[in-house]
């Protein structure tokens, strides 16, 4: 398949035979599965459920392209372009392997919510940082406990000192998510909307992977 890199790497909701949330996977996977017949896309069109296996689903799209493309993230392959499903059921198999939550910038930063954990002040993505509270010159590890989000003005505050130590104080303790932060994210984006209906609090152990 030819797709920009955005159109692959686009996110799909990965259910289990039951309709249960399991975690959030790439388009690139999704479409693996579908392809294998291992599941089936779930769409879901006036309150009901419709459900598509790949051919079907390349049908449906070619027929989505011409009258509402905007709703969908596509991939273009040389005989024809299909859509990014947003939901997809696996067939046989109940659960997938679960997966860490990486220790990586956007996942620290939705665990913080965007917030600096000593001032408290929410900011956008180009005016934070990372800190280790206890500073890497003294021994302190990159860890989910050790490393926060943090404003620049703090940031250069603290230096390479302890937050006791600069007379600072963290406003929450910094723990490893058991489930992915940014799935909050995603959620607050309109085009995931069908996605929360399989979302409620019995099933808040989708990964992001």
């Amino acid at each position: 398949m030819i797709a920009p890199a955005s159109a692959l790497d686009a996110n799909v909701l990965v259910l289990n035979k039951h309709y249960m949330a399991l975690r959030i996977t790439s388009a690139r996977r999704a479409f693996s599965l579908l392809f294998r017949e291992i599941a089936e896309v779930i769409h879901i069109e006036d309150g009901h459920y419709l459900s598509y296996d790949f051919e079907s689903w390349r049908e449906v799209s070619e027929f989505r392209r011409q009258f509402e493309p905007e709703r969908y993230d596509w991939v273009r392959t040389l005989r024809f372009s299909i859509a990014v499903p947003r939901i997809v059921r696996l067939l046989a198999y109940d659960r997938l392997p679960r997966a860490e939550v990486k220790l990586n910038r956007r996942n620290i930063y939705a665990r913080d919510q965007n917030r600096c954990q000593y001032c408290g002040k929410k900011s956008s993505t180009n005016e934070l940082s990372l800190d280790h509270v206890v500073p890497r010159s003294r021994g302190g590890q990159t860890t989910w406990e050790n490393v926060v989000c943090c404003c620049l003005k703090c940031n250069i505050r603290k230096g390479g000192r302890t937050p006791a130590e600069a007379r600072m104080k963290l406003i929450a303790k910094p723990v490893q998510p058991r489930r992915s932060p940014v799935i909050h994210f995603k959620l607050s984006d309109t085009k995931y909307a069908s996605w929360k209906q399989f979302l409620d609090h019995a099933y808040w152990s989708v990964e992001l992977k």
